[in-house]
């Protein structure tokens, strides 16, 4: 069998070059055709946002686009295409002045057939207007662009229009596979079962060979009748012994090369290839089980890699995926957004479980649903291949009327009482987009929406957003929650405070304490007005000293609630994810991780609460008084998949003025948590700090922590 040159190859890269004008109706009727004189038009960058170029730093938009270019004519039996990767976030399309289409979505690429006009001749000019409305009615958006338009961490005057993924021209043959999705229905030491479905673009009816080859070996091949125009094509194909993937805490990361071929008259039309993992996931009770092996995830939230998805190189993104397994977690919960492709490459090679959310964030109108479900299908078209996604959310927190994070400041008992009612987003628009993955990807779990509580008349919820220690109460009031509504903690999918970060020329620090507050609100996600209620800038003298106040309370927040929520350890938490591992822009911020990736206090201390292995008590009050009764629960926490023996455990108390030890032994079984004794003492008459220090020892690990409570005086009378 021989491949004819060319007749799957890249054509024309169309990057660079691109000339661009503020669109208004002059420039759209005289704007788009071949014999136009855009030597005045300003120079702008394909891939780009348009505010990167000077000459539109300070528009909305919309722009009309220009670029010119050579294309010898498609031969006899060959089709040429041009695709747009990725608009910011709607479009209209010419070639030579011909109207193409109208794209919406900003993470799929769009395509058109261009054969016909590709034969007329060789120089032609591609014209696309490109819109991105600001998001001005919060509770009411219409771009389904998530968190890249609509974030308290992001500036909410920003603009990531343009076209910010390359443009090709792509040569096939007469059938086209206008779409390609692989999906791996379950997987076992003995078969794993994949899924495959293909829209081919046809230009005439006839039959066709479809085959498969699973890394290079044909493992299907079948004759199909096609009809002309576009034709959708479903078949399964069986892997006898597969090496399966999965998440780095359980296993290796084998990963499998799918590529469907289509012939005619035993010529290759078109191919197309994706890299996939053979492994089966599953969602129980929110506890996760990866090929049958039961996981408590351990997660953070990710904010997009910049807020110029385009600006970034995929060495920058794929850092953000091994900064994730560095602290120690399983699960990155892309939050609000769908990321670049490099993201996704980076999980399924590191074993990194992904939680995708799709960019719906607050509120939305009425009209967005039939887009809504449409991008849903693209989104299982895109990404659906990659092993390391384990859950689709359809949106993110669908409050009705609030705008950013405000609603979440309620007292959670009214928050709750709030979600009884039935909403647009919440009650319709969710459902819809739920219902479209789970029509096109039978093989992941899918949920509705997060930070839903349960609510009527299912009472099913979903996981809780819970911001003890920030918005209400205090870090150590997530325990006694928990005790009084454990289903609020089955998966807690947002929790944390704000920080300063340690890269803050943004902020004008030699001000201090003058600084630009109402701008930094406005632009940099600072909740002043709540940061000040748990670290009062009155109290400090020096930024430096305000801003080192910031990063300990957010790390004690962190670590106080990772390790409650590990001691709830599938009974009845099955994983979790903070806010947030990285910023997107210079922010005062949820991230433990700054806009340049410069760490805070707060990643040490993940990193600690995230190990393997954990000893950790119940946390002690912020303040005791001398002669109160203390009684801690000592418990260690344990990842691994085995049990581990001869377990000592010793917990030493000191005070100013003298110590008292306690020593526990026995066996931790594998993947639990378990209680190893009990902690007991009247806090003695003393001033200063009381220290609580626990320490693990076994030969495989060990574990050490600490807790601190400062020593006030006994009460008189």
């Amino acid at each position: 069998m021989t491949r004819p040159a060319g007749a799957y190859a890249l054509g024309v890269e169309l990057s660079g070059g691109w000339v661009a004008k503020v669109a208004d109706d002059d420039v759209r009727r005289d704007g788009v055709g071949l014999d136009v004189d855009d030597t005045a038009w300003a120079p702008v960058d394909v891939p780009g946002h348009w505010r990167g170029s000077d000459a539109f730093a300070g528009t909305d938009g919309p722009l009309v686009y220009r670029r010119r270019f050579h294309l010898d004519p498609p031969a006899e039996g060959t089709r040429a295409f041009v695709t747009f990767e990725g608009v910011m976030y709607q479009a209209d399309v010419w070639l030579d002045g011909a109207y193409l289409g109208d794209p919406e979505g900003y993470f799929f690429p769009h395509t058109f057939d261009i054969t016909g006009l590709a034969r007329l001749a060789d120089e032609h000019v591609l014209a696309v207007e490109v819109a991105c409305s600001p998001q001005r009615q919060p509770g009411s958006k219409r771009a389904i662009t998530g968190s890249l338009q609509h974030s308290d961490m992001i500036d909410p005057d920003a603009n990531p229009g343009g076209v910010w993924r390359p443009v090709r021209i792509e040569h096939t043959g007469a059938v086209r596979i206008d779409r390609l999705r692989v999906l791996c229905r379950d997987a076992n030491d003995a078969r794993a079962h994949l899924r495959i479905h293909a829209r081919l673009d046809n230009d005439s009816s006839r039959t066709v060979t479809v085959r498969t080859l699973v890394d290079g070996v044909v493992a299907t091949e079948q004759n199909t009748t096609l009809a002309a125009g576009l034709n959708e094509v479903d078949w399964a194909v069986d892997v006898r012994r597969p090496r399966l993937w999965w998440p780095w805490s359980l296993g290796p990361q084998h990963l499998t090369d799918v590529a469907v071929e289509v012939l005619i008259d035993g010529e290759v039309s078109h191919r197309r290839a994706l890299r996939t993992g053979l492994r089966e996931v599953a969602l129980q009770d929110w506890a996760f089980s990866v090929n049958g092996e039961r996981l408590f995830v351990k997660g953070a939230n990710l904010a997009p890699t910049a807020a110029n998805l385009a600006d970034v190189s995929p060495d920058q993104v794929r850092r953000d995926v091994e900064l994730a397994r560095e602290a120690g977690l399983d699960l990155v919960r892309v939050s609000g957004h769908i990321a670049r492709a490099e993201l996704y490459d980076a999980a399924d090679e590191m074993g990194m479980l992904v939680w995708q959310d799709f960019p719906l964030q607050w509120g939305y109108a009425r009209t967005v649903r039939k887009q809504a479900v449409r991008q849903a299908r693209e989104a299982v078209d895109l990404l659906g291949h990659h092993p390391s996604i384990a859950l689709w959310c359809a949106h993110n927190d669908p409050s009705p009327g609030v705008e950013g994070r405000a609603g979440t400041g309620a007292n959670p008992a009214r928050t709750l009482l709030a979600q009884q009612r039935p909403t647009w987003n919440g009650t319709i628009l969710d459902r819809w987009v739920k219902r479209a993955f789970e029509t096109n990807d039978e093989t992941r779990p899918v949920v509705a929406h997060s930070g839903v509580a349960p609510h009527l008349p299912q009472l099913d919820g979903t996981d809780s957003h819970l911001f003890f220690g920030w918005f209400h109460g205090s870090a150590t009031d997530l325990a006694g929650f928990a005790a009084a509504m454990p289903r609020m903690v089955r998966f807690v999918g947002e929790f944390g405070a704000q920080a300063v970060p340690s890269t803050a020329d943004f902020m004008e620090p030699q001000r201090w304490p003058e600084l630009a507050w109402e701008h930094l609100q406005a632009h940099h996600g600072l909740q002043l007005e709540v940061l000040d209620g748990h670290v009062p800038r009155a109290e400090h003298f020096s930024f430096e000293s305000w801003r080192d106040a910031t990063q300990r309370y957010q790390a004690r927040v962190l670590r106080t609630q990772i390790e409650t929520l590990r001691r709830l350890k599938y009974r009845p938490t099955g994983g979790f994810c903070f806010l947030a591992l990285n910023d997107a822009q210079p922010a005062v911020s949820w991230s433990v991780l700054d806009h340049e990736r410069h760490p805070k206090l707060a990643y040490q201390a993940v990193v600690d609460a995230c190990r393997p292995v954990i000893v950790v008590a119940d946390p002690m009050p912020p303040e005791v008084i001398a002669g109160e009764a203390i009684a801690l629960d000592v418990h260690v926490v344990s990842d691994l998949r085995h049990a581990l023996d001869d377990v000592r455990c010793t917990a030493t108390l000191r005070w100013p003025g003298g110590s008292h030890q306690w020593a526990f032994t026995g066996s931790v079984p594998p993947d639990e948590c378990v209680r190893v004794g009990m902690v007991r003492f009247v806090v003695p008459d003393a001033t200063g700090e009381l220290w609580l220090d626990l320490t693990l020892e076994h030969p495989e690990v060990t574990a050490t922590n600490r807790s601190t409570s400062t020593l006030g005086a006994r009460v008189s009378g």
